[in-house]
């Protein structure tokens, strides 16, 4: 019979640790092609196991030879997400934001009224919306807004909803990218994004609600999307695609985003 006596405080921080890494896996995973593969190796572990107790040799040779090279499997299979997952726990620290610097010197610039860049914001996407012209706007922090500095062109501007509808307009040689914005500034546009490659997205949506998706899917970031087509305003987030933003909830939801990336 187990002995409770010898269970020891470290051992239940322990499970609870493990318990937690497996939940921020599965986190990280679900909703992508990523979860289903994973599944699959997990499959396999426990057929071979089953096939090991039933002592069918050929067969259990040919799953170790398989499982032998496991973790080269898994860092070449999951080589993104293990990117993302350890790109996470640097994030988590705080000590590469240049806030942080600022918080521990008392420097932070509080000249920033994000309730006016939201208000801009807010104005382009429901402009945008009237006339049903694409948009994709991607906000970051300042930690992630590295990302893009290989895939558009540098804009490095204030946060206007004139600007914003001139790079979108169908004219405009940027209007296919995305715009990431970062800091309260607009730091890119043009740039191009990962096509999310989750079967459950509905097979309705176009190119620019799957780069939505797929950035979402590899960045903590908030992208918000103006259809061409309907000219319903939609919103991404860890994966999930919202379609059809209400507008009473559109201004809170692009200030607490802006308030995240500063």
């Amino acid at each position: 019979m187990f002995d409770f006596i010898d269970l020891k405080i470290s051992d239940i921080a322990d499970v609870i640790l493990v318990g937690v890494l497996l939940y921020q896996i599965y986190r990280l995973l679900k909703g992508t092609l990523a979860f289903h593969i994973f599944l699959g190796l997990a499959l396999i572990y426990w057929v071979a196991i089953l096939v090991k107790a039933l002592e069918m040799r050929l067969l259990a040779s040919l799953l170790g030879q398989f499982l032998g090279a496991g973790f080269v499997l898994l860092a070449i299979v999951f080589q993104p997400e293990i990117r993302r997952f350890l790109f996470y726990i640097g994030k988590g620290s705080g000590i590469g934001k240049d806030n942080f610097w600022k918080r521990l010197f008392g420097q932070v610039d509080t000249s920033s009224n994000l309730n006016d860049i939201t208000a801009e914001l807010v104005k382009a996407l429901q402009n945008m919306s009237n006339t049903k012209t694409g948009a994709l706007i991607v906000l970051v922090d300042t930690v992630e807004k590295a990302v893009f500095s290989q895939t558009g062109v540098s804009i490095n501007g204030n946060v206007s909803s004139k600007l914003l509808e001139s790079i979108f307009d169908k004219g405009s040689p940027l209007h296919d990218g995305a715009v990431v914005i970062s800091g309260g500034k607009i730091m890119a546009a043009g740039c191009v994004l990962p096509i999310s490659e989750n079967p459950d997205l509905p097979k309705r949506v176009g190119m620019r609600h799957r780069a939505a998706v797929g950035i979402s899917e590899n960045l903590d970031a908030d992208v918000l999307i103006v259809s061409e087509q309907t000219g319903k305003i939609a919103h991404a987030k860890k994966g999930k695609l919202q379609i059809g933003v209400p507008p009473q909830t559109l201004n809170d939801l692009i200030l607490n985003a802006l308030q995240r990336s500063i």
